[in-house]
């Protein structure tokens, strides 16, 4: 398996810290709103890369982080009137309601910022003692002069670092460079007390400490998209630097953007999709087909036209399962010829090669057309074919509950016609009708619909 590796910016051969085990940061949200598709693209992508490790047989630790308290939930909070905690807990819920809606299995570790206070004041204060970091008036600040490595995983140097977009300028600072380990409160905002008096923890500091925390000094993967290369990992790296001799991260990935109208889809832009209404108009593996269709580090334009040939790729994934009926042979034991067994090694070689899931994909369909073919021939190698189909695309995250999409008539009216079944029961509800509500509840889990009631509304998913 090779692995571009950002720090490298080439490919390089994959070896874990401990042989069979691997251990992946990815970077979470940031909890102050809903995510957007473009963040939905990251979380899938890293979704499918422990996915296939697991696959591989290695045992994987997979950590994302929860940030709860930013400037952007403070800001949050005032517009909703609420507290910081009230806001974390709010968009904490509708997050992991977003990623079960997106078929996105949970990480091991969902670390809260918060819960690190203690820890991330401890490497504030190491850091300080070996004359990386400076406190004035309050506030603490990494000094990126103090080392000479900084700036080697994002390519950009000292001297060309000027006052801009990403570098807020700051006269208390030695250098304009200089990025926030620990922030001095203002009136209002949430606080811990500290040696430099009472604030709260700058963003970079937050990733770096967790990391080490639940997954050690080194860890094999950290990842994100790519915007975060600097200055949030670059951040991060020196940090962890500055701490320990140790290496930090084997192999860092980045994935490239989601952008709409040949921009960067982002929240400050203002020019982005909700994944939670995205996902409301189509399925979420169509998405996966559309974002999987395209290498990680290459970016995609939000383009309905492509989604729609996402939804008939997909569509025609589930038409040969039926046409060729997989139900009846789905628990029958498969033992695969060499043949079949070219096809997986075509699979296994375009993922062991970066992760090229556009190459993956592209297997699958040829195996979809092997099926075909010899089922027509009324040769039973399609049975195979067909295992294998599965097999495969469940590692991408296709092919989710399975059994009751083939069961189930599933066709574009199927996600319309639940969600008619929702408002209904929404309806019951707020008259008070209690009987027809439940009514429509047990209706729907007898055909294996489960719903869910949150403080965003109702949500369902569909049973195993």
């Amino acid at each position: 398996m090779r692995i571009y590796n950002t720090l490298s910016r080439k490919k390089e051969k994959f070896i874990p810290l401990e042989p069979g085990k691997v251990k992946i940061y990815v970077c979470g949200p940031t909890v102050y709103n809903y995510f957007h598709i473009g963040n939905a693209r990251t979380f899938i992508f890293f979704d499918v890369v422990r996915s296939y490790f697991t696959y591989r047989n290695y045992e994987v630790t997979y950590v994302q982080n929860l940030t709860d308290i930013d400037d952007h939930l403070i800001e949050q909070a005032i517009k909703e009137k609420t507290s910081v905690p009230e806001i974390a807990e709010k968009y904490i819920a509708a997050f992991f309601a977003d990623i079960s809606q997106l078929g996105v299995k949970k990480a091991d570790h969902y670390p809260k910022a918060t819960e690190y206070i203690g820890e991330m004041l401890d490497m504030i204060e190491k850091l300080a003692e070996k004359g990386l970091a400076y406190e004035v008036n309050g506030d603490v600040y990494f000094s990126v002069d103090s080392l000479t490595s900084y700036g080697r995983l994002s390519g950009k140097k000292l001297e060309e670092l000027r006052v801009g977009a990403r570098v807020e300028e700051n006269l208390q600072k030695r250098n304009p460079a200089d990025f926030t380990l620990w922030k001095k409160a203002k009136e209002g905002e949430p606080r811990w007390p500290s040696p430099w008096g009472e604030g709260r923890p700058g963003w970079h500091t937050e990733c770096v400490v967790m990391s080490r925390k639940l997954l050690g000094e080194t860890i094999d993967i950290h990842g994100g998209a790519v915007d975060l290369i600097f200055p949030h990992h670059e951040n991060e790296l020196a940090q962890a630097e500055g701490i320990s001799a140790k290496p930090f991260v084997r192999y860092w990935m980045h994935g490239g953007f989601l952008n709409i109208g040949g921009e960067k889809m982002s929240k400050s832009l203002d020019n982005f999709f909700l994944a939670r209404d995205v996902v409301k108009k189509f399925d979420s593996e169509v998405l996966r087909i559309f974002f999987l269709s395209k290498h990680y580090r290459s970016q995609i334009d939000y383009n309905l036209d492509l989604i729609g040939e996402s939804e008939q790729a997909l569509h025609s994934l589930y038409m040969l399962l039926k046409d060729l009926d997989y139900l009846r042979i789905m628990d029958k034991r498969i033992n695969y010829t060499e043949e079949v067994l070219e096809s997986k090694n075509e699979f296994l070689a375009a993922m062991d090669d970066d992760f090229n899931t556009a190459r993956s994909i592209a297997v699958l369909f040829d195996i979809t057309r092997k099926a075909r073919q010899y089922y027509n021939q009324q040769n039973p190698v399609y049975e195979e074919y067909l295992h294998m189909l599965v097999e495969l695309g469940q590692v991408l995250g296709l092919f989710q509950n399975l059994a009751i999409k083939l069961k189930t008539d599933w066709d574009s009216y199927s996600n319309d016609l639940i969600a008619l079944l929702v408002k209904y029961r929404d309806k019951f509800k707020e008259e008070k009708n209690w009987e027809m509500a439940d009514q429509i509840r047990n209706d729907l889990r007898s055909i294996g619909i489960e719903l869910q009631d949150t403080k965003e509304g109702t949500i369902w998913k569909s049973l195993k």
